[in-house]
């Protein structure tokens, strides 16, 4: 696995940076597409690309050879097809953008005008989607979803039943693909993703419609049988592990360095933090950093969590408030730990799937999470090292 440089001296007023390598994400795109015999390689980029940037990312990936994006809100779709169109590039400008959230009530017209392709999740929404394409007497893209066991969107059983009895209803509409979403694939023994597949089959038997397309990241590692013609890789693109329990494969994306505000002595009987949580047993010294639960480092890192300065690690103690953490810093050398020193709270030697296991959550929260207030630094594509957002 590589690892982002550290940043450039950022402006005195950072207290933290977080550092964002677009090579990485990238090098992560051609990783999984390279594992794919024949199938397109889609990206998901829902929720800022999960919480990274898209108006960063999306380009990132668009340059790696992406051209077919899933993002789950209209309003996302929409933000996606302006920065796609201000690239220029005639490829990028008619690259496909999917809407997993699917087709709310008069949004027709917003789907049409940016050219944004409804996941159609139900048998009203395939109903409204038809009508508005007879309206303009063209059928306009979609594709169908089917929830073969996930139990959250998608047209469960009995509507894929009725579709296949009743095809009319699907006159008029240009269906791109026929989806479905796995449950487990992280777990690879769990028995769930083989009955999942098996019931996706039997919906692309019955269908006949469009390319299928069930494998998110973990679900590539599965193997080839389910991949079908379409995979949509998220998480992994940003660096975690697809696989619980297995080596990562992908390049780290994001380093998160906090500064050091102040150092002082403590010695028993001081504690630390709201709350008195971390009774001092002798004598040492506390950083404190300007990261809290406002920036998304959480609360339930309080006394768990743990940062590194170079390779030598320095535990949180006391509870995380909203805009400070305190760490014991004893042991490190103090030349290496003064006011503006930084510590990396996700680096190197804590990814961000440590982090999470400290926190006792997955490591979708710690990355969608990360808050507006680090100044960000992209390093890497076309543009090279670059700056955005303050502190």
């Amino acid at each position: 696995m590589t690892t982002p440089p550290g940043p450039p001296i950022p402006e005195a007023h950072a207290g933290a940076v977080l550092t964002i390598d677009l090579d990485a994400i990238a090098a992560n795109y051609r990783l999984l597409a390279d594992r794919l015999d024949g199938a397109q390689c889609a990206a998901v980029v829902k929720a800022d690309a999960y919480g990274l940037g898209i108006d960063r990312i999306a380009p990132a990936l668009a340059a790696a050879g992406c051209r077919v994006f899933f993002v789950a809100l209209i309003e996302e779709g929409i933000h996606l097809r302006q920065i796609l169109n201000d690239t220029g590039d005639p490829e990028l400008v008619q690259a496909e953008i999917h809407v997993l959230g699917g087709l709310m009530a008069g949004t027709e017209e917003a789907f049409d005008a940016s050219r944004l392709v409804p996941v159609l999740n139900s048998l009203d929404e395939i109903h409204d989607w038809r009508a508005y394409c007879r309206q303009l007497e063209s059928p306009l893209p979609c594709d169908l979803h089917a929830d073969t066991g996930m139990g959250r969107l998608g047209l469960p059983a009995g509507e894929v039943d009725k579709l296949v009895e009743e095809p009319s209803r699907l006159d008029g509409l240009n269906i791109l693909a026929v989806i479905s979403h796995l449950a487990c694939a992280d777990e690879p023994d769990h028995p769930k993703n083989r009955r999942q597949l098996e019931a996706f089959l039997d919906v692309r038997l019955r269908l006949h419609q469009g390319q299928a397309c069930l494998a998110n990241s973990s679900a590539i590692f599965l193997g080839p049988e389910y991949h079908f013609d379409m995979v949509r890789p998220g998480v992994a693109l940003y660096g975690l592990g697809p696989v619980h329990g297995q080596p990562n494969p992908m390049a780290q994306v994001v380093r998160l360095q906090g500064k050091i505000a102040q150092v002082r002595d403590v010695d028993t009987p001081q504690t630390v933090g709201y709350g008195a949580t971390h009774q001092v047993e002798g004598p040492g010294r506390i950083a404190t950093v300007a990261v809290g639960y406002a920036d998304g480092y959480l609360r339930s890192l309080s006394n768990r969590g743990n940062g590194y300065i170079g390779d030598f690690p320095v535990p949180v103690v006391g509870r995380v408030s909203m805009d400070l953490i305190t760490l014991d810093v004893t042991s490190i050398p103090a030349h290496l730990c003064l006011p503006g020193a930084f510590i990396d709270l996700i680096g190197p030697n804590n990814p961000v799937e440590r982090v999470a296991e400290d926190a006792g959550t997955i490591g979708y929260e710690i990355l969608t999470g990360l808050g507006r207030r680090y100044t960000r630094v992209y390093v890497g594509g076309a543009g090279g090292t670059s700056g955005a957002g303050g502190a």
